[in-house]
This record gives structure tokens, C-alpha cells and sequence, in this order.
């Protein structure tokens, strides 16, 4: 690819310059440029891309994209010759630059996009399993791992930028991948990290009380969301799948379709406004069972995945993967087959007379999820919840003592301690869950030091218990002020339980 040929596919508000020399690469980190490669120069939340240009020049820039004029007038000034395009938004700009350099691999995938607070991971793990199932190719990408036609690679952000995007669908494609399956946050809707991207179909699983500290008030916060669905700066998706459960799923459908696409809508029980009804559930340790009804047929549906929640989840993977051409009679043969998530209630077994999950539930709502699924697990043992959780460091302070009423008011004993700290300190941060702690009347204590609070949860146990360890799931560190340390909460509850005489150390 050559200059000529990006500025076709770019569309931009100012053009300089001209190169014969062959592009040998798109970037939006002035530290990853290589000499051939164009810098997309654009302003960030955080940062201003356009800082860094002289750096990116100096490195063997061949051209410069930016979202800057001033930084357009000024190239054209001390840069004469050098190949620049101003455009109007540069995460835009960057999409286009990234699709033309890569191939387009978009145009040769079906995507499906997950967005919502919570359930956004299982329900795309879910997804890709049942693709799978039908012998269909894959990207995954999310919170907690990718995945390129069968190859798993740590993750990055939940939903990278563009640039980074397109360079896993293009290696997806080279290995025969025909479907991306991808989680959407609300920071990517609304920084427009999800641009270049046509989305088939697009999933809603729930809103509820985050990130707030980003967005400021519930209604922005559902307005990003939106963003996937109303065709006002991504293209509309072809069918919008729905939790009819949510408060916002009236708003979200009527958007959905004034957008052009077509609804489906899920949820547990009957309802002339669900199209894929989850009824007659029975939850059991190991998984649940429930009655299936749908437009394209009923069945009685059996699942790995415990809890009322990951129904849901389920009910909103099995409409998705219909919208993608899988037949029911295989999606009802396929549901049995599909595995839970990393970190996602997950288990840890070290022959304990009591139960050990690791869950990334890390909002009020997940938490009462999670509760309410630990005490129907306890109810014919009689055993006691026992909740582990900490607040996240420089993220949504409103929702700490909500978190703190939550995990009181559904457990018989709590464990407050430190999630991510960053740059807070742990101290600060418990002070401010420890009213809701207080308003719940429940039995609490505070320790900083997450492997010592995770000991003590293990300690308290009795036969019949369950000890719920929050917040990190899959994470395998602990981000702190000074340092970012190896920290993965199953392995620190492994560790513990063979040190109080459970198992044997491995």
C-alpha cells in the first residue's frame, strides 16, 4: 500500500504531501513506529497523540493522520513534502487507515458485538462455543483472553483500539475465521474504538450502576451504550438482540428499530415482550436446567452453568447464534456442551468440606447476583455466604458503598479488602464501602492485604459454607500505587487451603 492508495480510503478535511515509498505499517503509539510507517496522531482521553509527532517523525514516520489543524498547519510548515491528512475524528481516521493497510478483513467476517455492565464475557465465551459447535471459525475478543482461529493470547483492553483490532481480524482471516465475536465496552462506544466495524448482530445484556466516574450520570452511560444499536455514529446491526428483564429494554428496542434493525428479545419469564423465554428453571450446584420457548421452536434446555444469571446469559448466546444462521435443533444439541468462563464462578477444590469461587463480579449488581446464587447453593446445607471484595482505585467512587450494602446484605460474614488500588490508598478506599457494610447489620472485617483477607475468609469457613473471593475473576495482577504485582486469586486460594492441611501441594 502507498500513500496515494490510504488517502482514498481516509476521508479527510486536508491533504499535504505525497510518498512513493510502500507503508509498512499503521500506528497510534509514536513508540511502536517503525521507518515506513504512518502515525495517526489523535487526542485521547488521558493523552494527546499530537504530542508526539516530532517522535514519531524522527522514528522513520512516511506520513502523519491527525485530528489536529494546528498540528496540520504546522506540518505544513516545518515539514514541507511530508505526507499528512487532517482528519475530523481520529479514532475514525484511524479505522480507516487500519482497515485499508490490513486488507479489509471486516468485509470477510460476520461480527457480533456484546455490550452491557454485565455478562458481556460469558455471553460472548457462549457464543463462540456454540459457533464453534457448527464448525465455524472464530476471533473472540474481550476481558478475558482473545482467541485467532483457535489460538489463545492474553488480553489487552476489553475492546483494543481499532488499529489493534484489525490486525487480529486480518491474522483471524489468513487462518479461515468467518465470525468475530467481540465485547463492546461503553469507553469504546463512546471514544469510538468500535468505528470500521459493521456489526450483524449486537447483544444487550443489562445496565446497571458503573463507570461512572468516566461517563457522570446514568443517562450518558446508557446513551454510549446505545451508540451499538441507533445507527447514529456505527452502522445499525442487522438484528438486536435484547434483555426484555432490563428497565432500558423498551427504550434500547424502540431505538433498535427505528434504526432499521431487527429485534429479537430474551429473558426469564412469560411475557408477551420476550421472544426467547427462559421458564420452569431448577438450579443445581453444577449447572441449571429451564423450559426454552422461542419463535423457532421449544425444548427443554440443560446447562453446565449455575445460577439464574447465567440463564440469561445462555438464553441471550442461543438467540444470538440463531441471528447467525445456526439451525435450533443444533443450538438445543449444542447448549449442553458449553463450558463456564475463567473466572467466572469459578471453582477452587482442594478437598475443603466447604465451597471456594472466584468470581469477577465487581459491581453492586454482579455482587447480589453472586450472593443470591451462593445462598441457594447453601440452602439445603444450611451453610453460611461468606463474601471476599474490594473496590477498584481511581474508578467509580459512587458505587463503593453500594457495594458494601450489597455483599452485607447477601452474605452471612464479609472480607473488605483491596481489588486493583492504583494510585489510591486501600485505607481510603474501604472508608468509603464501610457504610454500606455498616447499613447492612452484617458481620464484616477489614484487611488491606488481599492474600491475608483471602486466608482469613478460608480460615472462617465450616463444613456447608461457601466462600466467594470477588471482584478479580480471571485478573493475574494486583494493580498498587508503586508496582503491579502476580496476584490470581485462585492460586492464592489454592495456596491457602493447602497450607490449612486441604489437598495436597502441587
Amino acid at each position: 500500500m502507498h500513500w496515494k492508495d490510504l488517502i482514498f480510503e481516509v476521508p479527510a478535511v486536508g491533504a499535504a504531501g505525497d510518498s512513493d515509498r510502500e507503508i509498512m505499517g499503521i500506528e497510534y503509539d509514536s513508540r511502536r513506529v517503525r521507518p515506513g510507517a504512518v502515525f495517526v496522531a489523535m487526542k485521547g482521553g488521558s493523552t494527546n497523540g499530537n504530542r508526539f509527532v516530532d517522535k514519531a517523525i524522527a522514528a522513520g514516520a512516511l506520513g502523519i493522520v491527525t485530528d489536529s489543524a494546528q498540528t496540520f498547519d504546522h506540518l505544513l510548515v516545518f515539514q514541507p513534502g511530508l505526507p499528512v491528512l487532517e482528519v475530523e475524528h481520529g479514532r475514525h481516521g484511524l479505522a480507516a487507515a487500519s482497515a485499508a493497510f490490513f486488507g479489509h478483513p471486516e468485509r470477510k467476517l460476520a461480527a457480533t458485538g456484546i455490550t452491557g455492565t454485565n455478562g458481556k464475557t460469558t455471553t460472548a465465551f457462549l457464543i463462540e462455543q456454540l459457533l464453534n459447535q457448527a464448525e465455524r471459525k472464530t476471533i473472540l475478543v474481550g476481558t478475558v483472553e482473545y482467541h485467532v482461529a483457535g489460538e489463545v493470547r492474553p488480553s489487552a483492553h476489553t475492546t483494543p483500539e481499532s488499529r489493534d483490532l484489525f490486525e487480529l481480524m486480518a491474522e483471524g482471516v489468513a487462518r479461515g475465521a468467518t465470525e468475530l465475536v467481540t465485547e463492546v465496552s461503553s469507553h469504546a462506544l463512546d471514544q469510538g474504538r468500535a468505528a470500521g466495524v459493521s456489526f450483524d448482530v449486537a447483544v444487550f445484556t443489562n445496565l446497571t450502576r458503573d463507570h461512572l466516574d468516566y461517563h457522570g450520570t446514568m443517562e450518558k452511560y446508557f446513551t454510549a451504550k446505545r451508540l451499538l444499536f441507533d445507527g447514529t455514529i456505527y452502522t445499525a446491526p442487522r438484528v438486536a438482540v435484547i434483555n426484555a428483564n432490563d428497565a432500558h429494554a423498551a427504550q434500547l428496542c424502540a431505538a433498535a428499530r427505528n434504526a432499521g434493525a431487527e429485534v429479537r428479545t430474551y429473558g426469564i419469564g412469560t411475557s408477551d415482550q420476550i421472544d426467547w423465554c427462559g421458564t420452569n428453571i431448577r438450579l443445581m450446584p453444577g449447572g441449571a436446567e429451564f423450559d426454552l420457548e422461542s419463535p423457532a421452536g421449544s425444548a427443554r434446555i440443560a446447562s453446565r452453568l449455575a445460577g439464574e444469571v447465567n440463564v440469561l446469559n445462555l438464553l441471550a448466546a442461543l438467540a444470538a447464534a440463531h441471528a447467525r444462521g445456526i439451525p435450533f435443533n443444533q443450538l438445543i444439541e449444542f447448549a449442553p456442551r458449553v463450558n463456564p468462563v475463567p473466572g467466572r464462578f469459578q471453582p477452587v477444590d482442594a478437598g475443603q468440606p466447604f465451597t471456594v469461587i472466584v468470581d469477577y463480579a465487581h459491581t453492586d449488581d454482579a455482587l447480589r447476583n453472586l450472593t443470591v446464587l451462593a445462598r441457594q447453593m447453601t440452602s439445603q446445607s444450611a451453610g453460611r455466604v461468606i463474601t471476599l471484595f474490594g473496590c477498584g482505585g481511581d474508578r467509580d467512587r459512587t458505587k463503593r458503598p453500594r457495594m458494601g450494602l450489597a455483599a452485607g446484605e447477601g452474605s452471612d460474614l464479609v472480607f473488605a479488602t483491596s481489588d486493583n488500588p492504583r494510585s489510591e490508598d486501600p485505607l481510603a478506599i474501604l472508608a468509603e464501602v464501610e457504610p454500606g457494610l455498616k447499613a447492612s447489620g452484617t458481620r464484616y472485617t477489614i484487611e488491606t492485604d488481599r492474600a491475608a483477607a483471602i486466608r482469613l475468609a478460608l480460615e472462617s469457613a465450616q463444613p456447608g459454607d461457601i466462600v466467594l473471593l470477588a471482584g478479580k475473576g480471571h485478573e493475574k495482577e494486583q494493580i498498587l500505587a508503586d508496582r503491579t504485582i502476580p496476584f490470581d486469586d485462585s492460586e492464592i486460594a489454592l495456596s491457602a487451603l493447602h497450607q490449612l492441611g486441604y489437598g495436597e501441594k502441587r
